[in-house]
């Protein structure tokens, strides 16, 4: 082949071989530039579905366009009915060959694996899922930059599969659970393979291993992979973490969209090293070069202007005193921040979320006086007892509460305080499914109001019984994003909100 002209390209040097046909550099004699050619078996030609999958990567990977996927060029045939497959060629070294010199630094694996996540999160948006994530397929450039290679066994998301009922596609030691037994994969079997690839960068070993294939499949599917924590030093805690949620063996406990694995990824890498081996819920950097967008001070002549009014308000209620200014009565009522059960904060979007929807279904109760979500978040993570948070807001009652998420289970614990007497009025303990919240937040409504004797008119009743919707992944989407709008005051937290809250309504537009 070396030597040899097909169509317009001159057959340079072979790059490389596999399952799915050689690769070869060649000159474009064209446009003079070096190109890189994947030549499909030509014993393989002759079957219908292969040749059909293989022009199906063609289609799929040349529309995608990212800094961190190989471009694709053109597909052509040789004279002997050979296909072949044009892309650009890159000088530098696959993440395989970097691991056999030795195992990465953390800094290096991580900006490796967020370029990768990237690429691969721009085919996912696309449909499509490479269903071959492994170290050989992804080369770093002199320049430092990461390209997804080889497409070659991706599919369209949604289509009939090319292969026949049974056939496996991939390579063993990177193939997530589902995809080992043939069954029908969705975008998480490379969220999976991305695990591996970042795992082996860690340590040089893969996470499940054996002598045969068979003996892969069987780690892959009853065994646990060895801690990174125990297997190198200097790993942060929460990196390990990071890699053990992508590595879950049930889809449904494993990252389930790449943008929330590159949050957490940028994050843990901007972290000061003394921070890294605490968990908690990743904030999105703010990029090189994007001044914060933080809240402006107020001008001087401003407050000056305001501490003069509230110096005459206070003057004309006859100046300090030891009660609250506006006692609200027996059916006044201030709900707390939640608390996350556990040391992970990684879900503290969703106890804020619970606890923002809590509130809001309890303001809907006119009978009620509830204190606003504004003047209760101060109070989050506070030292200070009930009753002077009682005395600070002027209220007669408060619901504190704490919530645990565990995949599609929940737990909510709610209790209902009268703080003068601290007496619990009302506390109930939910364990519920994920889907069944908005059924505990209804229920929490109407327990607060029985308890304070409020009187709940029907068209209440069918306000705080409305269900907002039944896609739970929406719903996800939209917590999330509030959370970003709320506490994230970076430029990049908003966008990432706007993001987060696109895919809400993509999902759910009412």
């Amino acid at each position: 082949m070396i030597g040899k002209t097909i169509s317009h390209y001159k057959i340079l040097e072979k790059l490389g071989e596999g399952g799915m046909g050689d690769v070869y550099k060649a000159e474009d004699t064209k446009l003079k530039r070096i190109v890189a050619i994947k030549f499909l078996p030509l014993e393989l030609t002759r079957d219908k579905n292969t040749k059909k999958r293989f022009i199906h990567e063609a289609q799929a990977a040349s529309s995608l366009q990212h800094n961190n996927i190989c471009a694709i060029h053109e597909i052509d045939e040789t004279d002997e009915g050979q296909l072949f497959i044009v892309m650009d060629c890159y000088e530098g070294n696959t993440i395989e060959e970097k691991i056999k010199q030795s195992p990465l630094e953390v800094d290096e694996a991580l900006d490796i694996i967020i370029q990768t996540a990237q690429g691969l999160d721009k085919a996912h948006q696309s449909k499509i899922i490479h269903r071959d994530i492994k170290s050989a397929n992804v080369i770093i450039t002199t320049d430092g930059v990461a390209k997804i290679i080889d497409f070659g066994i991706a599919k369209l998301a949604g289509q009939t599969q090319v292969t026949k009922d049974g056939t496996s596609l991939g390579t063993a030691s990177y193939m997530s659970p589902e995809q080992t037994l043939g069954k029908k994969v969705d975008h998480r079997t490379d969220i999976w393979s991305l695990g591996v690839v970042l795992y082996e960068m860690l340590t040089g070993l893969q996470p499940f291993q054996g002598d045969y294939e068979q003996a892969v499949v069987y780690s892959i599917m009853n065994e646990e992979q060895k801690p990174l924590t125990g297997l190198r030093t200097g790993i942060p805690l929460q990196l390990e973490q990071i890699v053990n949620k992508a590595l879950a063996k049930d889809p449904n406990e494993r990252y389930q969209h790449l943008d929330e694995l590159i949050v957490d990824l940028k994050h843990l890498k901007k972290e000061p090293e003394k921070e890294k081996t605490e968990t908690q819920l990743p904030s999105p950097p703010t990029p090189t070069g994007i001044k914060p967008v933080w809240k402006q001070p107020i001008p001087i002549a401003v407050t000056a202007s305001a501490i003069i009014v509230i110096i005459a308000g206070l003057l004309m209620f006859g100046g300090k005193t030891d009660e609250p200014v506006s006692r609200l009565g027996d059916k006044s009522i201030a709900i707390l921040p939640f608390k996350v059960i556990g040391d992970s904060k990684e879900d503290e979007y969703f106890s804020d979320g619970m606890h923002d929807d809590i509130l809001s279904q309890v303001a809907k109760i006119h009978d009620l006086k509830v204190v606003s979500r504004t003047s209760v978040m101060r109070y989050k993570d506070t030292d200070m007892n009930m009753k002077e948070i009682a005395q600070e807001l002027g209220v007669g009652t408060i619901l504190e509460g704490s919530v645990r998420r565990a995949g599609d289970q929940v737990r909510v614990v709610a209790q209902l305080i009268n703080t003068e007497t601290d007496e619990h009025l009302w506390t109930e303990t939910y364990d519920r499914d994920y889907a069944d919240i908005f059924a505990v937040q209804t229920d929490v409504a109407e327990n607060i109001a029985s308890a304070l004797k409020a009187t709940l008119t029907p068209e209440e009743i069918s306000a705080i019984e409305i269900v907002p919707t039944e896609n739970m992944e929406a719903y996800d989407y939209y917590l999330k994003g509030k959370y970003y709008w709320d506490i994230k005051t970076t430029r990049e937290g908003n966008m990432m909100a706007a993001e987060l809250l696109e895919k809400a309504v993509e999902l759910d537009p009412s």
